[in-house]
């Protein structure tokens, strides 16, 4: 089916085609077969050419999708609340892992200076060099900003991932009437297709009851995020050791638990690709051009960060945990009867709180190593059904 999309300019096109002569060369270099997870790699992250590393814009209304922070400062304000109270347990810094446009830590930066709350380093973990240039114009003002290249050794404080989980590389595995094979990816006539082999039997341990879904059943696992989350741990758990202070990770994605997410009706995976606000399901439409997405399984990411020595210390959709964390107060700042300011902002946090837009979708899950979330928060955790 040919997709109905907006038209990219010349020199899109021809960067996008560049990374496709890339990709069909790693191909051929592979005895013709590269895993989903070396495509979508390739596709995002390849060195000037992908998603994430090439110059394009990725967010706000002229890029491809939007974030929580594009939407309203109220979320990074918000979050920087929560933060305050768990540095308070720890240690005052912070860690974010690919920052976007930088507007999360300017947002929570700019809160934590209101409130009084000293701040003795944000870290910035970003791959992409564009993004990074982003950062630095958009973070001027805060010379406590540092960016990484890897995670430090070890760390305490708080940890802060948004939506960084679902643009890792995934594999695909489907069953057949002879079990599990990896969807990977091939060459016909010059063209990228789809192409399955017998997968390793470690893929299909993230999927619960793998042996109850039907055949035919195309679904995702997470090895990569897996392995961020077990690095995550390490360096939490030196911070804990080598300081005796602790430290939280927040994570806020769209996903659902394991039970959730691999339902016989969730026959054809959860992959979705985002170029220019038009969701689709074609990852070989216009490679660097577009994002592609996966859903998160926050079981088993639950899973790696206990095997990595933290503990769950909440699980939740995103409505529960910002209302919890206090952004209605924070909204009530500015004045009802000032309808200019004010409508605007509460539509930002009606997008951001109802069930049919991101609050259900979006979860938030907080592990840490010797923290634990406010009380207050414990009405609507969900940790029980990870």
């Amino acid at each position: 089916m040919q997709l109905q999309l907006p038209e990219p300019s010349i020199d899109a096109m021809s960067a996008s085609r560049s990374l496709q002569t890339l990709i069909a060369d790693d191909i051929e270099h592979n005895s013709g077969w590269i895993p989903f997870a070396r495509f979508m790699e390739l596709a995002l992250y390849a060195p000037g050419l992908g998603y994430y590393s090439g110059g394009a814009a990725k967010l706000g209304k002229d890029g491809d999708f939007t974030t929580a922070p594009e939407i309203t400062p109220l979320f990074g304000e918000t979050l920087a609340h929560v933060a305050a109270e768990l540095m308070a347990e720890s240690a005052p810094q912070i860690i974010e892992f690919g920052a976007g446009t930088g507007k999360l830590a300017h947002d929570i930066l700019t809160e934590l200076s209101a409130m009084g709350v000293p701040i003795h380093g944000y870290s910035i973990v970003e791959l992409s060099g564009e993004l990074r240039e982003r950062q630095k114009h958009a973070l001027r003002d805060f010379p406590q900003v540092t960016w990484l290249d890897q995670f430090p050794p070890a760390f305490s404080g708080v940890a802060i991932g948004n939506e960084v989980l679902d643009a890792m590389p995934v594999h695909m595995v489907v069953k057949t009437a002879h079990g599990w094979n990896e969807r990977g990816i091939g060459l016909e006539h010059g063209e990228f297709v789809y192409r399955d082999r017998p997968c390793e039997p470690s893929l299909i341990e993230q999927i619960p009851q793998a042996d109850a879904l039907p055949v035919g059943y195309l679904t995702e696992v997470h090895p990569i995020a897996l392995g961020f989350i077990k690095s995550l741990s390490g360096m939490l758990c030196a911070g804990h050791q080598d300081a005796g202070r602790g430290g939280a990770a927040i994570l806020i994605d769209y996903g659902f638990p394991a039970h959730e997410y691999y339902l016989p009706q969730r026959a054809q995976g959860t992959l979705m690709c985002h170029y220019r606000h038009h969701a689709h399901g074609d990852p070989f439409y216009l490679p660097g051009l577009q994002d592609i997405t996966a859903h998160v399984d926050f079981t088993a990411i639950a899973r790696a960060a206990i095997e990595g020595g933290l503990d769950v210390a909440g699980y939740m959709n995103q409505a529960a945990f910002l209302l919890d964390a206090g952004i209605g107060d924070l909204l009530l700042r500015t004045p009802p009867a000032d309808k200019l300011r004010y409508l605007p902002q509460a539509n930002a946090v009606q997008k951001l709180t109802s069930p049919a837009e991101m609050g259900e979708l979006f979860k938030v899950l907080v592990v840490g190593k010797n923290v634990q979330l406010p009380a207050r928060f414990d009405r609507n955790d969900r940790s029980h059904r990870l």
